[in-house]
């Protein structure tokens, strides 16, 4: 008898060691995704505040572009005169002021003349036939976009080249 005694303590000893490791597995398992969703939530806390004032930058991007409409709007032959030029110089130094203060709480410009069209950081409006330039390359900016911490807070309005006559075709309208 005490040989089946043993080999019933031995069977029980293996089951409990089995039901051990499985717990402990089910441990470190669950352990690891405690801290996985912790990790998601911190990335997700830290990105709320990153880009909380998405919003209000977005708005001022449409202060930024009246500022350099009333800039270039001014004549040339106008820039010199004793009236028009201090508040010429008033409106270009609101812009700096505007862009630096943006670009400190991360904004960046994206101008993307003479570059490859991306659909991600520009939004075609129209195709323009051009020799020069490789198809599918910006010819034109007619708004220029704005990244916010390496997220496009507004696409560039472009004009994109198209081979369109040396191609035995119209220009194509579906870039966009």
């Amino acid at each position: 008898m005490p040989a089946a005694e043993t080999v019933a303590d031995q069977a029980s000893l293996t089951a409990l060691q089995a039901e051990l490791a499985e717990t402990k597995d089910r441990l470190l398992r669950a352990v690891a995704e405690q801290q996985n969703i912790r990790l998601q939530m911190q990335r997700q806390c830290e990105d709320a505040v990153k880009f909380a004032a998405s919003q209000l930058m977005g708005d001022l991007l449409d202060t930024l572009d009246n500022l350099r409409r009333a800039i270039e709007s001014v004549p040339s032959e106008a820039s010199g005169h004793d009236v028009v030029n201090p508040l010429l110089k008033g409106v270009e130094a609101t812009e700096s002021n505007l862009l630096a203060t943006l670009a400190r709480h991360g904004v960046q410009r994206i101008d993307p003349l003479g570059q490859a069209f991306d659909p991600h950081h520009h939004h075609a409006i129209f195709q323009r036939p051009d020799a020069t330039a490789a198809e599918g390359t910006v010819v034109e900016v007619l708004q220029p976009g704005y990244m916010l911490h390496g997220r496009v807070l507004r696409p560039a309005m472009v004009g994109v080249a198209v081979r369109g006559s040396q191609h035995g075709g119209p220009p194509r309208d579906d870039l966009a």
